[in-house]
């Protein structure tokens, strides 16, 4: 028999399946926050109160559990970069977005790295991945900076992410990493912005 067009909905989850889940993503919350995006699946689970087959029940992955625990922060990201497509200048809006990713970055460790894994693992990065959002919303602000030339043509937004994630992972230890990688992101995107009078040579 031909299957339905339509597939049904998804069940909703259960009472205590639903406050195990929200157990297992605060817990992750907080021992990330202490050991980084590669701390303990099994320490996560300790945290929670549940058992290790719970916490795999919910996500199957660490970059599911990663997403889970990043996803309010990158919508955050997301609707700033969406406000910002107002903004008149395009170039300092890409600039600002930039920095504001810089500063999750830092302040919730290894979330610049689990940005990037999907595309360098193959991750799951089918629908709405935190991977797939991210960049999403810093292509359109890099569109207008590129149509205003504000940056450079060949200037691609994974790449521009690659060495935010690069920033904050080499800063993420430092007790002022978030004002080394704000200072260390400038002098990067230097480099990006296109400058209109060319540099004497020596």
């Amino acid at each position: 028999m031909p299957k339905d067009a339509t597939a049904p909905a998804p069940r909703p989850m259960r009472a205590d399946a639903r406050r195990n889940y929200n157990r297992v993503v605060a817990a992750a919350e907080t021992v990330i926050a202490e050991h980084g995006a590669e701390a303990s699946l099994e320490e996560i689970a300790r945290h929670a109160g549940v058992g290790s087959a719970t916490l795999h029940r919910h996500f199957p992955t660490r970059q599911a559990l990663l997403e889970a625990v990043f996803k309010s922060r990158v919508e955050a990201l997301c609707a700033k970069a969406h406000d910002l497509l107002s903004d008149p200048d395009p170039g300092t809006a890409l600039v600002t977005w930039l920095r504001a990713v810089g500063a999750h970055a830092v302040a919730n460790r290894g979330l610049g790295a689990s940005l990037m894994r999907g595309a360098r693992h193959g991750g799951p990065t089918l629908g709405n991945t935190c991977h797939t959002m991210i960049v999403s919303a810093g292509d359109e602000l890099l569109a207008r900076a590129r149509q205003a030339n504000a940056v450079r043509p060949e200037a691609a937004i994974v790449q521009l992410l690659k060495l935010v994630s690069a920033i904050a992972l080499a800063t993420e230890e430092e007790p002022d990493g978030p004002t080394q990688a704000d200072q260390l992101l400038d002098l990067a995107l230097d480099g990006v912005r296109l400058h209109r009078t060319s540099r004497p040579h020596k």
